[in-house]
């Protein structure tokens, strides 16, 4: 999947500018800091608005950066355990992971981000802060980004799929209010079901054991056991149950139901991805991008690892590093990643230090004070490195990155502007974002 065009530009482009990690340094060179930044400005205003579709991977429970993307052999056993040989990636200058060597071969296609921080290392509130940009508090209940982008971007925008504009697969992340002061409508559609069993069984459009015939049967049982007609067809109540029960009709027997038939895809695709959980989520989102669905969350469970961490991530880790890069790969070979935005990341990370004693047996706490997230598409840069963490992962050296820094420049790739009032029904007054951190939105990684 991947190819000469793309090794080509990687190889002369690192070449011309060195090694491709971000620190205080990014503006200076040879040409001027004036013309650098000149330049670097018109090429961001070129990339904001590209974006049309977010896949979000929720790592729930919180991943480890020393086993992903922030590795530290040099800290020793009680930090790294025996994961002390880090892979060199495509891009010289950055080192992943040991267990990730699929991801390793296509660095070029997604940015890291290792200082992410909020200093939180509870589940709710960390959860809540990385997907609304802002502390609990107060009286309202914000709505998280994927209810903001299905709102400006999906209902307000005119979107007319059969599919919602927010899709969980396969589970509700559950530490949050997805919607918030926005209301029930803005709620992601969870479909239930595991994409890697024939069929999908998604909630409401595939039911197991019922054909398509036999769902045309029942439509029409159920319009002939309408007692009430045209006598009630004044009522407005009547009329809205009556639209609601032929929209899901509509749903279980037009075009929708074969956007999630993965049956559709060759098989050799779906080898690609791995016919697992994960692997056929990420070709389920991948669906969903073409389909035009602005807000696809994979809720990726299993990652709160206090117990036998190194255990859990070698049975799962070669799983997602598969699904993952061939999800990248092929956005970029079909041409959706420039309008796609592929974010992975948790709420937080895992304590750096290894608890090694019962009844952890070396297991790894929450960690808010600083972790990674990756962001790949949609305009922004790859084969960067933002930040720099010490040699433990404990502390943020250079560039600490909030929530609301990472959000609010995932609006701006999205074409909202992130110090807008968030429009809503009710009323309130409140910014789509908080203002940025002082060290500001991710702009490095635009143009």
């Amino acid at each position: 999947m991947q190819t000469c065009r793309r090794q080509f530009l990687k190889e002369t482009g690192l070449k011309l500018f060195g090694l491709p990690v971000i620190g205080s340094s990014f503006y200076s060179s040879a040409f001027g800091k004036e013309n650098k930044l000149k330049t670097a400005k018109k090429a961001a205003s070129s990339q904001l608005g590209k974006a049309r579709s977010v896949i979000q991977i929720w790592m729930w429970g919180g991943p480890s950066h020393l086993e992903t993307f922030d590795p530290k052999p040099a800290a020793g056993k009680d930090y790294c355990g025996s994961w002390d040989k880090p892979l060199t990636t495509n891009v010289p200058g950055i080192e992943i992971s040991q267990s990730l060597p699929m991801l390793a071969q296509c660095a070029d296609l997604y940015s890291i981000i290792r200082t992410m921080t909020h200093g939180t290392n509870h589940h709710e509130v960390a959860a809540y802060v990385m997907q609304t940009g802002r502390m609990p508090g107060g009286n309202l209940v914000y709505p998280s980004v994927g209810a903001v982008i299905s709102k400006i971007k999906g209902y307000d925008a005119g979107y007319k799929s059969p599919i919602p504009p927010y899709v969980v697969l396969t589970t509700s992340q559950g530490r949050f209010s997805e919607c918030g002061f926005l209301g029930t409508k803005y709620k992601p559609f969870v479909t239930g079901g595991d994409p890697s069993k024939s069929p999908f069984l998604v909630s409401g459009y595939v039911v197991e054991g019922i054909t398509e015939k036999r769902q045309h049967e029942r439509q029409k049982l159920l319009e002939s056991l309408d007692t009430f007609g045209h006598a009630a067809s004044e009522d407005s109540l009547i009329r809205e149950i009556d639209t609601a029960r032929k929209n899901a009709f509509n749903l279980m027997l037009g075009d929708a139901v074969k956007i999630f038939d993965l049956g559709l895809e060759p098989d050799k695709i779906r080898e690609e991805y791995g016919k697992n959980w994960f692997g056929q989520a990420c070709l389920m989102a991948r669906r969903l991008v073409q389909e035009g669905v602005p807000y696809i969350t994979i809720n990726y469970r299993g990652w709160d690892t206090h117990k036998r961490h190194f255990e859990t991530l070698t049975r799962r880790q070669p799983e997602w590093d598969r699904g993952l890069s061939m999800l990248l790969r092929e956005l970029a070979d079909l041409g959706l990643l420039d309008t796609t935005i592929v974010w992975w990341g948790g709420e937080f990370g895992r304590n750096p230090k290894i608890g090694w004693d019962s009844p952890w047996f070396g297991g790894r706490g929450h960690f808010g004070h600083c972790f990674n997230v990756m962001l790949a598409g949609g305009g922004f840069r790859g084969g960067q490195v933002v930040g720099t963490s010490d040699v433990t992962g404990e502390k943020v050296i250079s560039r600490p990155v909030a929530p609301q820094d990472l959000l609010g420049s995932i609006y701006q790739m999205l074409g909202i502007d992130p110090d807008a009032q968030m429009p809503n029904e009710k009323g309130i007054t409140v910014p789509n974002m908080p203002p940025a951190s002082p060290e500001g939105r991710l702009n490095e990684l635009i143009g």
